[in-house]
């Protein structure tokens, strides 16, 4: 092994004009395994490492250019270390299994994407890069090393340097400087003090990176700081006093080697020419991108292969629907298209119609289509205010029009062609038989409701189909067109950019509008072919999409459009309330603290409560700094009034903005009400999302939160009525579990929480007290969420051990309940997913990671999904039944909201007598599980009073 030679950053030199890039293969290969989730193929192939590591190399490329490269791994075997320290990385865990299946693949796909690849036995990667580094700055190279290693601060000089794809830092040597507090020629010094427990170096114990770069900023080196060491005061001293006779070896192993042979691994070494950064092998990429299932990577090739082989195969002329006798009809406007994956054979015909002629051909197709895919183009995505562009219809794959309806410079229409384009298609829009499917088609029949127009016949959304089958994953139409058709398609994003910079869709010149509406139109109708037929295949996602789903979007619909009246005045002065309690608890925080802070600045806060009165600190935050969440302020408020005084604020403070403030200034100047959108694709487990505004996280267990309900009022000559089911998750565990005890305590109608505090506490039910039930409610709904018995500790302020007692007193007498979790568990490892009662499957994509807190979180899941996906099957299932109810009676009663599992209607008082009988009886025979289920009403002038 020849001496390393380490460089001075005194060398002047000519700055280098070539570049040499290596890759830190080793570091990389942990770093891309740990950043990604358990990503695996169709065949259950770990491929999340894989996946990370090609995705820094092409990142890589395309920050660096350079045409000299090497990716470098460490060879298997021992080193130089080794015998030099026998206990050299002695103390490294085994490489995960999931990791070391994807070692080979790695190295093959490296080598497909044009990188040499270096591997040499007895020495490590770092030695192999320092040697790469040296010969290339001799040479007058620049070289840029991409890892994430602090080990190799130590080459960093005026042609070195370090950079992180996975950080985006890029490390020179005033980068080093400032990040180590030591210049790259020191690092060495600065790692020997430290050590490296990683690589299990002892160093000076107590001596951290602040004081290795202070005694070396003080004493100049690592040799000046052994010099110093009889005058160093404290602990930390005679802890370097204690290590004087390791650190040569220390400095040894933590030096970076030079001097590695590698003529016998580099053919033309040391010519820097050996290493050629090479263009891709693009078919064999294809083949490996197919294998392991990355698709979107596979169609970036199929696209760059097809271009390479015939670049007018995606030629922009294109025609429009034939006429009778085989023409393209007149006056019709053709977009380029889209450029398409070479698998298409058929052309694609995209037009724009301008005329009510050739609009009466189109609507004749989409008559005697069996489905229609319908896409609506706004300018804003309000739904109850969004103004209506132009929409866009395909009847068949590849073939699609864009219809422009509004007079403008962009659309080229004055408003009698707009109105005769109108009076042709607005039959065929409200034609119940005209079968349409859209994206989302709940927005569709707002924007329409805008124009005046009642559209009918939508029985499809390709949103809810892709949601059904796969809701962990994104469902917009770009996502879906790369995922199910291989098609790369434009959002509109893309079409009317983002921000500041954003136009509207009428100032998007027609030709671009048309193209990207008729492909949207076209994507929809793709996507429906294929993802029906995946849906009807499966009986019990069939029945999940077109009983639950698809109706309860026409029901929410209903429910937005019609709004919920509040009273605006009521809100503003709860604002004025609150505004003056958050000054006074400000005054009263800053009188704890003996001097005025921000109450909103965590940085503030944490000053305060952990520097100042030295409280203890419970949680780091990722960056290092004393926690001031919600979580950590519960638990020292319980000890000390100022954290109760922030916490009292926050939560004030929270309300005002998002509630009192906000809620009044959102009421809808045309129906003076306030209009929530209800999000179906959103949850994992079925639950709907309440948006603008959120009216499903306004406070029920704090006083303030009720008074905001105060504010949802019912207009005159009505009430309103709250119809909440009771206990539902619990009721869904007895029939999932089929335990007979829990079976019976309700088919009993016990109180369940006193049933269950009654088994525990082994009393008879009257003798239960109010704090048992209270403990056997929180094991009750704990259970249901996964908790542990670290979490039923926390929870109810007891210690972990009588938690635990709880739980196995618990399971003895609900054995059906423990069953059922492990039997669950299990089944959802096998599956990689869960089921609820009527068929939807809830997919737990971390179930078999091996990151232990994700892989605990998808198996806590896992017991709660099924119960909270059938409580939300349930809701909907309800909301359903409900509406078609109140229509075929012709009732005046409307439902206004869905919260959880509580519906609000607003009911003509000559209805109130009968909606209070008829309501909970409908939602209790929406489904027949083991139990019976049960709805409870209340009825007031605003909702706080009902519920």
């Amino acid at each position: 092994m020849n001496a390393p030679t380490h460089h001075h950053p005194g060398d002047t030199q000519p700055l280098p004009t070539t570049t040499l890039l290596l890759v830190d293969g080793s570091s990389y290969l942990y770093r891309a395994y740990h950043a990604l989730p358990d990503l695996r193929s169709a065949t259950g192939y770990p491929t999340g490492a894989i996946h990370g590591f090609v995705a820094m190399l092409k990142r890589l490329r395309e920050q660096v250019p350079a045409h000299i490269a090497a990716c470098v791994f460490d060879a298997k075997g021992p080193t130089f270390r080794d015998e030099w320290y026998p206990a050299y990385k002695a103390n490294r865990s085994p490489m995960p299994d999931d990791l070391v299946q994807q070692i080979e693949p790695i190295h093959e796909v490296v080598k497909l994407l044009g990188w040499p690849v270096l591997m040499v036995p007895g020495v490590e990667a770092d030695d192999v890069i320092g040697t790469l580094a040296r010969v290339a700055t001799e040479a007058n190279y620049r070289v840029v090393i991409s890892t994430g290693d602090k080990d190799l601060a130590q080459l960093v000089n005026h042609r070195v340097t370090l950079i992180n794809t996975m950080s985006n830092e890029t490390l020179d040597e005033a980068g080093v400087l400032a990040k180590f507090g030591v210049p790259p020629h020191r690092i060495i010094d600065y790692l020997t003090l430290m050590g490296d427990a990683v690589d299990n170096v002892p160093g000076v114990e107590k001596c951290g990176p602040k004081t290795a770069a202070k005694w070396i900023h003080e004493y100049g080196s690592l040799d000046g700081v052994i010099a110093a060491a009889p005058c160093i005061k404290g602990v930390v001293g005679e802890k370097l006093r204690q290590a004087l006779d390791w650190l040569p070896m220390g400095r040894r192993l933590v030096t970076v080697e030079l001097g590695c042979d590698l003529h016998s691994y580099i053919s033309g070494w040391p010519k820097m020419d050996a290493l050629p950064l090479l263009a891709p092998d693009l078919s064999a990429l294809e083949r490996f991108y197919a294998r392991f299932n990355f698709r979107t990577w596979q169609r970036e090739l199929q696209a760059q292969e097809a271009l390479e082989r015939s670049p007018d195969l995606f030629s922009t002329d294109s025609a429009g629907p034939d006429g009778a006798d085989g023409t393209a009809p007149s006056n019709v406007k053709t977009p380029p298209t889209s450029p398409t994956p070479p698998s298409t054979t058929e052309p694609v015909r995209y037009t724009t119609v301008v005329n009510a002629q050739d609009l009466a051909q189109w609507v004749a197709l989409a008559s005697a289509a069996s489905v229609t895919a319908v896409a609506t183009h706004t300018e804003s995505l309000d739904p109850m205010s969004a103004k209506l562009i132009g929409i866009s219809l395909s009847v068949e794959p590849a073939q699609a029009a864009y219809i422009p309806l509004v007079a403008c410079e962009s659309s080229q229409l004055d408003e009698a062609q707009v109105q005769a384009l109108w009076g042709v298609l607005l039959p065929w829009l409200e034609s119940p038989s005209a079968l349409k499917v859209g994206h989302n088609f709940k927005f569709d029949i707002h924007v329409f409701k805008n124009c005046g127009v009642n559209v009918a016949g939508y029985v499809h959304d390709t949103a809810l189909q892709s949601y059904v089958l796969e809701a962990h994953k994104p469902h917009d139409l770009k996502n879906l067109a790369q995922r199910h058709l291989d098609k790369n398609c434009l959002s509109r994003d893309d079409l009317c950019g983002k921000g500041a910079q954003q136009i509207s869709f009428s100032q998007v010149g027609l030709e671009r509008a048309a193209r990207y509406a008729c492909e949207c139109a076209d994507v929809i109708l793709q996507l429906h072919t294929s993802l029906i037929a995946m849906l009807r295949g499966q009986a019990g996602l069939d029945f999940v999409y077109s009983q639950v789903e698809v109706p309860a979007a026409q029901v929410l619909q209903r429910m937005e459009r019609t709004g919920v009246l509040i009273n605006s005045q009521l809100l503003r002065d709860q604002s004025s309330e609150l505004g003056q309690r958050l000054k006074d608890l400000e005054s009263q925080a800053h009188a704890l603290a003996a001097q005025p802070f921000n109450l909103s600045s965590p940085k503030q806060v944490g000053e305060i409560l952990f520097q100042q009165q030295k409280l203890p600190i419970l949680k780091k935050t990722a960056g290092g700094m004393p926690s001031t969440n919600e979580e950590v302020l519960e638990k020292l408020a319980l000890d000390y009034p100022l954290p109760a005084k922030i916490l009292a604020h926050r939560s004030l403070a929270k309300l005002k903005s998002t509630y009192t403030d906000k809620l009044p200034l959102m009421v809808n100047a045309q129906t003076g009400r306030v209009h929530t959108c209800y999000e179906q694709a959103v949850a994992v487990t079925g639950r709907l999302a309440s948006n603008e505004p959120n009216l499903q996280n306004i406070p029920i267990r704090t006083a303030e939160g009720r008074r905001v309900r105060e504010a949802f009022i019912a207009p005159a000559g009505c009430l309103l009525l709250s119809a909440d089911y009771s206990q539902i998750e619990l009721r869904i565990m007895a029939h999932l579990s089929e335990d007979a005890t829990l079976l019976q305590a309700f088919e009993k109608g016990l109180d369940v929480h006193q049933a269950t505090a009654a088994e525990i506490f082994g009393l008879t039910l009257e003798a239960v007290s109010s704090e048992q039930r209270r403990y056997a409610k929180a094991i009750n709904f704990g259970l249901i969420y996964g908790m542990s018995a670290f979490g039923l500790a926390a929870n109810l302020g007891i210690e972990r051990s009588a938690a635990g007692r709880y739980i196995e007193r618990y399971f003895e007498r609900y054995p059906g309940v423990k069953n059922y979790m492990e039997h669950t568990r299990s089944q959802a490892k096998a599956r990689g997913f869960v089921e609820t009662v009527f068929g939807r499957r809830l997919w737990l994509p971390e179930i078999s990671s091996p990151n232990g807190p994700r892989r605990a979180a998808a198996e806590r899941a896992a017991i709660n999904a099924p119960m909270q996906g059938s409580a939300a099957d349930v809701i909907k299932l309800a909301m359903i039944k409900v509406q078609q109810s109140l229509d075929a009676q012709q009732c005046a009663t409307r439902m206004i909201m869905q919260v959880h599992d509580e519906l609000v209607f607003e009911v003509p008082q000559e209805e109130l007598q009968w909606a209070r009988t008829q309501v909970p009886q409908w939602m209790s025979s929406v489904a027949q599980l083991k139990v019976p289920l049960l709805a409870q009403v209340g009825v007031g002038l605003h909702w706080d009073a009902a519920h």
